[in-house]
């Protein structure tokens, strides 16, 4: 009978036995044959085969011939023959072979009208990683544009999952509320899912949460030109008497500036495209990019969104995702500071800026004193908040690297899980003084924002950071931010900085947070201070 054999087309393509992983070819074409085969579960054509991996004046017909060569040293196993080919067309026998996302598919299709949440929890976490995710390039066009309706497919079924999870019966509050957000967040124009998280804040109590999520609903609903009947809030609500956007004149406008944002794309020298994105009016302001970055899920969010505002507050705010996260390319070779610094050159470039001030958080900061130090003409001024010069590796006591070490190998093995215990370790040491809500935010936003290998890389480049040597070079004013009981990077890391960049100010703020929330005093002092310096010098 032979072992069974499982494919999974989430993620990376990967083939297993019996639970062991079996090596696929080094050929990345190859491993795309076998993952089209896989997922169209039917013979295809030879020449469709052709047409989809090589261009001629290549050999097709030989290429073809070569790749399934290859796979049959992979799936053809314990005598059971899975690549079955005639002179006309190849197919993947499906018998004894299982492919995850083809079960989940006629899972879903059966429509049944209750799935247990176990098993939705599952597929939930499946979809969590792309549909083939490295084989963008491994085809022709062709294949690409295939590939591209099958994940545009893939999503439909992760919003079917969301959408049951968030309206189970047999599911807690605070969970249906972290299902429901789910939902809406990626489909935010979808009146169903919007309905779904009012409901699942009003019943879990968080009624003015409830109420926002209505106004935010209904303002990107009218600017989409979409008409909504009726009120969203279930009818347990009654509704308020006065005007929501009266009560909260400034968090309604803030908001509804930033669902106007403009998102772009430009590439990289190496090709790695980087997504980037405008929101407000007047001169501009650019921020590096930090770990981590998502233009759509973090513009709104309870972390950032105060912060982006007071950005925007009058001027051009530009931000990015930068290589490996968020919108831009996740499959990249390269993911240094080098690569950071060339991203960030790439994006003002793009853009045309000539002159501009530049704001660094955490390790954006590093990146921002190297681009200063490169292109003094360019850099009119630089905030730098809770940054530093030098990474984990270099410098730190052993008992830190071991930490950090020991933080390596918990995200290889669980960044990607539901579990938010592996991502927790980063959300409590950059926002100890958080919302237990924020902090639930931030571990889901991680987990969404990249993948456990980038999550890992990142890591690393961030250790071998040093633009000590780049201090010296600055030349703009700068005005340096750190809280006084940051979790993450001392307060004596931001002084380093303060004391290599000549003519900087150096701002200690009272606060236990890597990231500034907006409802804390630390972050209305920083928010200020900032708009002095910006005026004073006349940035």
């Amino acid at each position: 009978m032979g072992r069974s054999l499982n494919i999974s087309l989430l993620g990376e393509l990967s083939v297993s036995a019996d639970g062991e992983a079996v090596a696929l070819p080094a050929s990345r074409k190859a491993r795309a044959v076998l993952a089209y085969l896989a997922a169209t579960g039917r013979p295809v054509r030879r020449e469709r085969l052709c047409e989809m991996f090589w261009d001629l004046p290549d050999d097709p017909r030989g290429s073809l011939r070569w790749a399934l060569s290859k796979l049959r040293q992979v799936v053809d196993r314990d005598g059971v023959r899975r690549i079955i080919a005639d002179r006309e067309r190849v197919a993947l026998s499906l018998n004894n072979t299982h492919v995850e996302l083809r079960k989940i598919w006629n899972r879903l299709a059966d429509d049944p009208p209750l799935i247990p949440p176990p098993e939705l929890r599952v597929m939930a976490e499946q979809f969590e990683h792309p549909f083939l995710e490295g084989l963008e390039q491994a085809g022709t066009e062709s294949f690409q544009l295939w590939l591209a309706s099958e994940r545009e497919n893939v999503h439909l079924l992760h919003l079917n999952v969301l959408r049951r999870l968030a309206l189970h019966p047999d599911l807690t509050q605070p969970e249906t509320v972290k299902w429901a957000r789910l939902w809406q967040d990626m489909t935010p124009l979808e009146e169903d899912a919007a309905r779904g998280l009012i409901k699942a804040l009003a019943q879990s109590g968080r009624l003015d949460e409830a109420r926002q999520s209505e106004a935010d609903f209904l303002a990107g609903a009218k600017e989409a030109g979409l008409t909504v009947s009726g009120s969203l809030l279930p009818e347990i609500i009654d509704p308020p008497e006065a005007d929501p956007s009266a009560e909260r004149p400034a968090e309604s406008r803030s908001r509804q500036m930033l669902r106007k944002q403009s998102i772009g794309f430009c590439r990289a020298p190496d090709g790695a495209r980087i997504a980037y994105a405008t929101v407000g009016e007047g001169p501009p302001l650019v921020k590096a990019a930090n770990w981590l970055n998502h233009l759509e899920l973090d513009w709104n969010s309870p972390i950032w969104g105060p912060t982006f505002s007071a950005c925007a507050d009058g001027r051009t705010f530009i931000r990015y995702d930068e290589r490996g996260n968020g919108l831009s390319d996740w499959d990249v070779a390269d993911i240094s500071l080098e690569a950071f610094v060339r991203d960030l050159e790439t994006v003002v470039d793009a853009l045309g800026l000539e002159r501009f001030p530049l704001l660094g958080i955490s390790q954006g900061c590093a990146v921002s004193v190297e681009y200063a130090a490169r292109h003094p003409e360019r850099v009119s001024g630089l905030v730098l908040i809770g940054g530093y010069a030098t990474g984990w590796r270099i410098g730190a006591s052993e008992e830190e690297q071991a930490r950090r070490e020991a933080v390596l190998t918990l995200t290889r093995h669980g960044w990607g899980t539901s579990n938010p215990a592996y991502r927790h370790i980063f959300s409590q040491t950059f926002m100890p003084d958080s919302k237990p809500e924020d902090l639930e935010w931030f571990d889901e936003f991680q987990r969404q924002t990249t993948s456990p290998k980038n999550a890992v890389r990142f890591q690393e480049a961030f250790g071998h950071i040093d633009v000590r040597e780049s201090l010296s070079k600055v030349v703009a004013p700068t005005i340096i931010f750190h809280a006084r009981e940051d979790q993450r990077i001392s307060i004596d890391q931001g002084r380093e900085l303060a004391i290599g960049i000549p003519g900087s100010e150096f701002v200690p703020l009272d606060s236990k947070n890597h990231i500034l929330l907006g409802h804390e005093p630390a972050w209305l002092r920083c928010v200020e201070r900032t708009g002095e310096f910006l005026r004073e010098h006349s940035i």
